[in-house]
């Protein structure tokens, strides 16, 4: 994409988080598609960080700066420069310190700022908290996050929009996978029910209701062989592993740690659970499912039920650690929901795809390059 003048548009991205999860996974996987069609990209963040070493991957050129704190002149300074330096269009902030100091970089090097939220938790609504209000445009991942800053944070209906994180519909194709195989790969057995989870390691996505679950469901079903798979890293392992022991799961619930084949382990289980209470913006993980036609739970966490057309997955309430027992056993004894619940794919792939995403947000940059 390139402007008026004909021009490439450079975007100079900013994340000061370390971690590795769906914000991150979402940045490098935004970029990747922008760059396809013509826009430069570029990425700001720390020295340690997970995102440094994925953009490396990818060849995308990064700026390492230390991020201390929402006003860290080292990293001020180091952002002006190097958007006076790259003839910087647009830098996109990500996380709450970088969208500081990146913005007021941004503004003071007089390019635009586009701020994108991804999580759906508040944010303070005090008056000094007035950068999102600065920004030229922002975008969410989700529609009741949109919601949240027009009501609470004084942003203008015409400054935000919602574009939930694209998933490549290419990758994530049922018919591109041999179930067997994948199984097999899993160490399922042929007659082996099995429920997987598929998030970071963090507290909101609520692993210890997923487990309570797990012995719920063993408890009631008794005369069927039930597995339990959860996928993914981060900092609760120890407590999770605790929590596995301590409900007698050795055995029946398996923590395989990352893992990159996210399709096949997918297509591997029967069902997916998405237990998180808070935090969520539009799961990536739950549109992969979705897009897999996997049967599927998920509370209403966040802005989850926009992927929700026609009853096409299971949704309880993100406080109730019953309903989600309730759905869980349904799936368990009711065989004929497990394929009454398999069929998002197209809806799915029409709103939630990488595709869409990124007309989108092309959209959103002639917008803010032109106005």
């Amino acid at each position: 994409m390139t402007t008026q003048s004909n021009k490439k548009i450079r975007i100079l991205h900013t994340e000061w988080s370390d971690g590795w999860g769906g914000q991150e996974i979402r940045i490098i996987n935004e970029m990747a598609a922008l760059r396809e069609e013509g826009v430069e990209v570029f990425l700001a963040c720390t020295s340690h960080s997970s995102i440094k070493v994925k953009a490396i991957e990818e060849k995308i050129e990064v700026l390492v700066l230390p991020f201390r704190g929402l006003l860290d002149f080292r990293t001020l300074f180091g952002l002006i420069k190097f958007i006076k330096l790259y003839q910087i269009d647009i830098v996109n902030t990500h996380s709450g310190k970088d969208t500081w100091v990146g913005g007021i970089a941004a503004i003071f090097a007089g390019v635009k700022f586009i701020r994108t939220r991804h999580l759906s938790n508040d944010i303070n609504q005090s008056r000094l908290n007035f950068i999102n209000e600065l920004a030229d445009f922002i975008m969410t991942t989700g529609t009741s996050i949109k919601n949240k800053m027009i009501k609470n944070n004084r942003i203008q209906p015409d400054k935000i929009e919602s574009i939930p994180t694209g998933i490549d519909s290419n990758v994530f194709n049922p018919k591109k996978y041999d179930r067997l195989l994948c199984r097999k790969k899993f160490e399922i057995e042929e007659n082996e029910i099995v429920f997987g989870m598929l998030a970071v390691l963090r507290k909101f996505k609520r692993h210890d209701r997923f487990l309570i679950m797990a012995k719920h469901l063993i408890n009631e079903n008794r005369n069927k062989k039930i597995k339990f798979l959860i996928a993914g890293a981060g900092p609760r392992k120890e407590f999770i592993e605790n929590q596995i022991l301590k409900l007698g799961l050795d055995g029946k619930v398996l923590l395989l740690g990352h893992i990159s084949e996210t399709a096949e382990f997918l297509n591997a289980i029967d069902v997916f659970v998405l237990p998180s209470d808070s935090g969520e913006g539009v799961p990536q993980s739950l549109i992969q499912s979705l897009m897999m036609n996997k049967p599927s739970i998920s509370t209403n966490a966040g802005s989850i039920n926009d992927l929700l057309y026609d009853n096409n997955f299971l949704v309880v309430d993100k406080d109730s650690q019953e309903e989600l027992n309730v759905a869980a056993d349904r799936l368990v004894k009711e065989a004929n929901l497990l394929k009454l619940y398999s069929n998002s794919r197209k809806v799915i792939c029409e709103e939630f795809s990488k595709d869409a995403m990124t007309k989108k947000i092309l959209s959103i940059y002639d917008r803010v390059i032109n106005d």
